[in-house]
C-alpha cells in the first residue's frame, strides 16, 4: 500500500463505521421485534389493569358479578387458557348457586355474615400503588401505539410493519383457538 495514498483523505473509500451498522441493525430488530409483540404487550397490558382491581371475579355477598369476557380475557392472562367454565355466581351465604348437595355437605359451614369484612382490608398505600399501576398500564398501552405509529410513519416499508403487527395477532390467535 502507498504510504501517501493512505495519508490523503480523498482515496479513502466513506462507509458506515461499526457503531453507525450496529445502530442500523439494532433499530431494525427493534422494529421487528416491537411491531411483532406490540398487541400482546396491549392485550396483557389492558387485562392487568383489569385485574388490579379485581373486575375478574365476583366475591361472596357482593352485587357485582363480572362479565363473561373479562373472566375469558383474565384466564388467558393468568393462565394462558380459554376458560369455559365460568364460576357461578356466590349467595348470599357464600355458596354457589347449584352446587350439588353432596359436595355442599362436604363443606364447613358458613356463617350468614362473612363476607367483604372477612377479607383483607386494602391499605391506602395497596391502593395508591393500584393506581400507580394502572397509570403505568395506560402509558405501556399509550407508548406502545405510539411506537406502532412511529413504524408506520418512520419506515419505508409498510408492508412489512403490516406484516409484523398482523402475525403479532394471528399468532396468539391461532394459539388460543387451537386450546378451544
Amino acid at each position: 500500500m502507498n504510504p501517501a495514498a493512505a495519508s490523503n483523505p480523498e482515496t479513502k473509500t466513506p462507509g458506515p463505521s461499526g457503531s453507525a451498522t450496529r445502530l442500523k441493525l439494532a433499530r431494525k430488530w427493534h422494529l421487528y421485534l416491537g411491531t411483532l409483540f406490540a398487541p400482546s404487550i396491549i392485550f396483557f397490558a389492558f387485562t392487568g389493569s383489569l385485574q388490579l382491581f379485581s373486575l375478574h371475579e365476583g366475591h361472596p355477598g357482593d352485587a357485582y358479578q363480572p362479565p363473561a369476557w373479562i373472566q375469558t380475557l383474565a384466564s388467558i392472562h393468568k393462565d394462558q387458557v380459554v376458560s369455559k367454565k365460568h364460576k357461578p355466581a356466590p349467595t348470599l351465604a357464600g355458596e354457589p348457586k347449584g352446587l350439588p348437595a353432596a359436595d355442599a355437605a362436604r363443606r364447613p359451614a358458613q356463617p350468614e355474615d362473612s363476607g367483604p369484612k372477612d377479607q383483607p382490608r386494602t391499605s391506602k398505600f395497596t391502593l395508591a400503588l393500584k393506581w400507580f399501576f394502572l397509570a403505568m398500564a395506560i402509558g405501556l398501552i399509550s407508548s406502545t401505539l405510539l411506537g406502532i405509529y412511529m413504524a408506520f410513519k418512520f419506515n419505508r416499508s409498510r408492508s412489512l410493519v403490516w406484516g409484523m403487527l398482523l402475525l403479532g395477532i394471528a399468532i396468539p390467535l391461532a394459539l388460543i383457538l387451537m386450546m378451544t
